[in-house]
C-alpha cells in the first residue's frame, strides 16, 4: 500500500493493532474439501437501561455466503443481541453493525459501546487501568433498548474466512466487501424473518466508507433502510490524504489541530467556549486560509506572516513554526510538537498521549502503535476472547482476529461504481487518487433511490484521524437536492474517533441515536 495511505489505517478503529495476525486463507488451502455448515450458539442476558430491565437473547454464529452457483465462498460471523418478549419482533428495529480498517473486526462497536455489556475504559492518563484483569461491565447506555443489534466481522477478520470455492479477491476490495455484507444482510432477515422490521446500519470509521457503497447496494436489491448511523465518517479520501498539489486536508484539519491545543491548554487566552471558538477556526480554515494557500507561491510575504500568527493563535504552534512549513504542518508533526515535553498526542483520541522514544527524528517509526492504541487495546483483545469464550459459550480452535494486516495489504482500493455523468471521464479518472476513493456519490444515490431513508453523522472534536470539518466539506459536496439536505442529522462530542471511549459522552451518544432511530421510525 502506498505510503500516502498509512497513516489512516496504521492503527487503531482503521486497523488499530500493533499485533495482527494473517487474514484466514480458504479452506481449500488447509486441506478441508468440504466448505463448513452454519453455527449458532444461544445465550440470555438482562440488562437495566434507562431504568428498565431488558432480557435479551444473544447468538453468535455464522452465515455462509455462496456464489450464483450455490457454492459455498465465506462464512461470516456475527453476534446478535435481540430483546425478550416482544410480540411482533418484525415490528422492532433492526441494526447491523460493524467497525472499518479495512480489516477489523466488530468487536470494538459491541463491548465498545453500543451492546449490552461494555469494557471499562482506561482515562487518558490511567496507565495502571491499561493492564489486566479488565472489567466487562452491563452497559446501561446500550442502544439495545431502541434497536435490536448485529455485529458483524467482514471475511478475514474475526471468525469471519474465506472458504470453498472464495478467494481474496472476490472480499478485500471495496466493491466486494460491499457484496458481503449486502449478501449477510439478505441471509440474515431471510434466517430470522425480519423482512418488515426497520432496518438501520451503523458504521464506525472505514465502516462508514463501507455503509455508503452498502447503502446503495442494499436499496438497489430491494431492502429500504430507515437510516444510516455513520461514527467517525471518511467517505472521500482527498479530504484526508496530504499529497503534493492536494492543500485541502491542511484546511480540513485545521480546526481539529485547535480543538486539541483547546483541550490540551495550548491557547492563550483559553476561549471559554469550544464550539463557539471552532466556529470562528472554520471560518478562517475555509475562508482566509484557503485562499492563501491557493496562491501558493504567489502569496505576499506580508500576507503569509499575518495568516502565520492566526495559525499560532489557533493551534499553539509558533507562527515561525508555520512560516518554516510554509503555512501547511501535517499531522506528525503536530502531534509531535504541541504537547512540547518529548510527548506526542493520539491520532485516534488526541487526549491521549505518549512518551517519544526519539523525539527528534522526522517520525515515529513502523513499530509505535499510538497514543490511543496503547491505552485499550490490551483491553479489547482479552475481554472479548474471554467474553466469547465464557459469556456467549461460542468455542473455536481458531485465533479471533482483531486485526488483519493482510486484509489490509491486498484491499483493492480501485473505482467501485460506473460514472456517474461524463464529468468522471478525463485526465485523472481510472485509478487516480481523487477519483476512485470518494464514496460520497454512492451514499447519495442511495438516499436518492430512498428519498426517506435518515442520515446521521456522529464526530468526535479530538478525533485526529476523520476529522470533523472534514465530514462537513464532503456532505457539503454530495450534490443532494434540497429537499433531501433536511433528512441529515448532525452531532459532535468531546472525545476522539472511538466515541464510546469517553464515560462522559457515552449517555449523550446513546441518547442521540435512540431518538434518530425513533424518529427515523415515526410514521405520519
Amino acid at each position: 500500500m502506498q505510503r500516502i495511505l498509512a497513516p489512516l489505517f496504521a492503527s487503531a478503529a482503521l486497523t488499530l493493532a500493533p499485533a495482527v495476525y494473517a487474514a484466514h486463507a480458504p479452506a481449500k488451502a488447509h486441506g478441508a474439501t468440504v466448505a463448513p455448515k452454519a453455527r449458532v450458539s444461544v445465550t440470555h442476558g438482562s440488562v437495566v437501561i434507562e431504568g428498565k430491565h431488558i432480557d435479551y437473547t444473544a447468538t453468535a454464529g455464522t452465515i455462509i455466503l455462496k456464489n450464483k452457483h450455490g457454492k459455498p465462498t465465506a462464512s461470516m460471523f456475527y453476534v446478535a443481541y435481540t430483546k425478550d418478549g416482544v410480540r411482533n419482533p418484525g415490528s422492532r428495529p433492526l441494526t447491523f453493525a460493524y467497525n472499518g480498517g479495512p480489516g477489523f473486526a466488530s468487536a470494538l462497536v459491541d463491548i465498545g459501546g453500543f451492546g449490552p455489556r461494555r469494557i471499562d475504559w482506561p482515562a487518558p492518563g490511567e496507565v495502571r487501568a491499561e493492564q489486566p484483569p479488565y472489567r466487562l461491565v452491563p452497559n446501561t447506555y446500550s442502544i439495545l433498548n431502541a434497536t435490536d443489534l448485529v455485529f458483524i466481522d467482514a471475511v478475514g477478520t474475526g471468525y469471519s474466512r474465506i472458504v470453498g470455492v472464495g478467494k481474496p479477491a472476490m472480499f478485500y476490495g471495496i466493491n466486494g466487501d460491499a457484496r458481503s455484507f449486502t449478501q449477510f444482510i439478505e441471509r440474515y432477515v431471510q434466517k430470522y424473518n425480519r423482512f418488515e422490521s426497520p432496518k438501520f446500519l451503523l458504521g464506525e470509521s472505514y465502516g462508514t466508507t463501507r455503509s455508503a457503497v452498502l447503502s446503495r447496494d442494499l436499496v438497489g436489491h430491494g431492502i429500504y433502510l430507515d437510516g444510516v448511523i455513520l461514527c467517525s465518517t471518511v467517505l472521500d479520501f482527498a479530504t484526508l490524504n496530504n499529497t503534493p498539489g492536494n492543500d485541502l486536508p491542511y484546511e480540513l484539519y485545521l480546526p481539529s489541530y485547535a480543538a486539541v491545543a483547546w483541550y490540551h491548554h495550548r491557547l492563550e487566552p483559553p476561549p471559554p467556549s469550544l464550539p463557539a471558538f471552532l466556529q470562528r477556526v472554520e471560518q478562517f480554515a475555509g475562508g482566509a486560509y484557503a485562499h492563501a494557500l491557493f496562491q501558493g507561491a504567489a502569496l505576499p510575504s506580508a500576507q503569509e506572516s499575518r495568516i502565520a500568527v492566526r495559525l499560532a493563535r489557533y493551534t499553539g504552534l509558533p507562527a515561525s513554526l508555520w512560516l518554516k512549513a510554509d503555512l501547511r504542518i501535517p499531522l506528525s508533526v503536530f502531534q509531535r510538537r504541541l504537547l512540547g515535553n518529548g510527548a506526542s498526542t493520539g491520532r485516534f483520541d488526541a487526549r491521549f498521549s505518549t512518551p517519544e522514544l526519539q523525539p527528534l527524528v522526522p517520525e515515529q517509526g513502523e513499530s509505535a502503535s499510538g497514543a490511543a492504541t496503547t491505552a485499550i487495546w490490551g483491553a479489547l483483545s482479552a475481554t472479548f476472547d474471554e467474553y466469547l469464550e465464557h459469556g456467549l459459550d461460542y468455542h473455536s480452535s481458531r485465533l479471533y482476529v482483531q486485526s488483519s494486516a493482510s486484509v489490509f495489504r491486498a484491499w483493492d482500493w480501485g473505482r467501485y461504481q460506473p460514472p456517474l455523468s461524463a464529468l468522471d471521464e478525463g485526465v485523472g479518472s481510472g485509478q487516480s487518487l481523487a477519483r476512485v476513493r470518494n464514496v460520497a456519490p454512492a451514499l447519495a444515490r442511495a438516499m436518492s433511490n430512498d428519498p426517506a431513508m435518515q442520515l446521521m453523522l456522529n464526530n468526535g472534536w479530538f478525533d485526529m484521524a476523520t476529522p470533523f470539518f472534514a465530514t462537513n466539506y464532503t456532505i457539503g459536496h454530495m450534490g443532494l437536492p434540497a429537499g433531501l439536505e433536511r433528512n441529515i442529522h448532525e452531532y459532535y462530542y468531546e472525545v476522539g474517533h472511538m466515541l464510546y471511549l469517553n464515560p462522559a459522552v457515552l449517555p449523550q451518544l446513546s441518547k442521540n441515536i435512540d431518538a434518530f432511530i425513533a424518529n427515523a421510525t415515526k410514521r405520519g
